[in-house]
């Protein structure tokens, strides 16, 4: 009797100890880390805060976009021949607005010659606005320091007075993996790996920059 308790409680005791190493390390008790794998090696995570990424995706992301120069103009009344419906139901659309940022386009600049409109997209023009290239230190800076900030669709919600960069781990984790493993990150490769992360979509809502990260 006494050998087969024994073995049950060292059972229980290993099943325990088994259940903590499947806990993260920290957690906060109202709102979970991100688990990150870090580029070094696959065993070895990082956490992020999401408050810490969402300072980020707030002085990226833009309240306008633009999509699909067929779109053309539509009344949006459900007309039975209207060339601007999609199979699905939904409409072709030239662009779309948001209240607040929504999106971080893909492309540098678009222009839709035959609408009249035009976008330059904030990151382009923002983060490459003296050369085409930037290392990880003046990538950060120009996020931290030259990007405005503003409370974003997607998200835990950050007031622009409480969203400062202080720990710049997200930005530097952010430009690892735009820049793939290089020494520098050009603005067209920063474009080609956005829209690799944005599977088909002209832009990356909260949902798709966080799966960019764990890329």
């Amino acid at each position: 009797m006494v050998c087969r308790i024994s073995a049950a409680v060292a059972g229980l005791v290993c099943l325990l100890v088994g259940s903590e190493a499947f806990l993260p390390a920290s957690r906060s008790p109202t709102l979970p880390c991100i688990r990150i794998s870090s580029a070094v090696s696959a065993e070895e995570d990082v956490t992020f805060d999401p408050k810490e990424v969402v300072k980020l995706f707030g002085r990226l992301a833009e309240k306008y976009i633009m999509l699909d120069d067929s779109g053309g103009m539509c009344c949006f009344s459900a007309c039975t021949d209207c060339e601007f419906r999609l199979p699905g139901g939904g409409y072709k659309m030239a662009d779309q607005s948001a209240a607040r940022p929504k999106w971080i386009p893909v492309y540098e600049y678009r222009a839709f010659e035959s609408q009249g409109k035009e976008h330059k997209s904030k990151w382009s023009s923002d983060i490459f606005c003296d050369a085409p290239s930037v290392g990880k230190e003046e990538f950060v800076s120009k996020v931290v320091n030259d990007l405005s900030y503003a409370p974003c669709l997607g998200g835990p919600y950050l007031a622009a007075s409480s969203a400062q960069i202080e720990d710049t781990a997200v930005v530097e984790k952010l430009f690892d993996v735009l820049a793939d493993g290089k020494e520098k990150l050009t603005k067209k490769g920063m474009g080609v790996q956005m829209r690799e992360f944005a599977a088909g979509e002209e832009g990356l809502n909260w949902a798709a920059f966080l799966a960019a990260f764990s890329a």
